[in-house]
């Protein structure tokens, strides 16, 4: 068994958050993700990508073919990426803007979401972030992201038990299993929708 986990290849998955503030209880999501692909799921390499340097959109700002510094490494850190693990708040039923911004610079051409295999996870009130996965989804689609079907991820942050510490951690265990059945599932899809050697 150990012998087929570790011949397993590994992908790539880009990590964002759409919140900016350091103790967001959504950028908590992305750090247990990545603990659980270091500790517990062999076969994905993550990175989490920080999306607070990049300007507002601006198609001015796109001189000789060439983007802003901050832009281009961020195209160029999600050209890498096999695929993406979103963490998108809810902000009025929809995504943050911050998210929004990162989706529409990663789309000028060419787009480099195109093909790559993508999960929604989210925290916070009423329903958990769960509205703001429809229309993430309905973003991605006309931007060729793939998004696994199940299991989806929306956290209800405030009811009992403690799902967060004070610093944004996620401490509630059966939301932490729950996070490594998503980054397995966004594993064995984006295995699947890569064209075979």
């Amino acid at each position: 068994m150990e012998a087929a986990v570790a011949s397993k290849p590994v992908i790539k998955v880009a990590a964002i958050c759409g919140s900016l503030r350091k103790a967001s209880y959504n950028r908590g999501l992305i750090r247990t993700a990545l603990e659980l692909t270091k500790e517990s799921i062999a076969g994905i390499q993550m990175e989490y990508i920080d999306i607070s340097p990049l300007p507002m959109l601006d198609t001015d700002l796109e001189v000789d073919g060439k983007f802003p510094p901050a832009v281009e490494a961020f195209r160029q850190k999600i050209l890498e990426s096999d695929s993406i693990l979103f963490a998108s708040p809810e902000y009025n039923y929809s995504l943050t803007a911050p998210l929004k911004n990162a989706l529409d610079w990663a789309s000028r051409p060419p787009n480099v979401w195109a093909d790559k295999a993508a999960a929604i996870v989210s925290a916070g009130g009423g329903f958990g972030g769960a509205r703001s996965h429809y229309h993430l989804r309905q973003v991605g689609v006309f931007l060729d992201l793939h998004f696994i079907n199940k299991p989806e991820f929306y956290l209800n942050a405030f009811q009992p038990p403690a799902k967060f510490d004070s610093d944004g951690n996620l401490i509630d265990e059966d939301s932490k299993e729950r996070m490594k059945q998503v980054l397995l599932s966004l594993q064995a899809f984006t295995l699947r929708l890569q064209p075979k050697n």
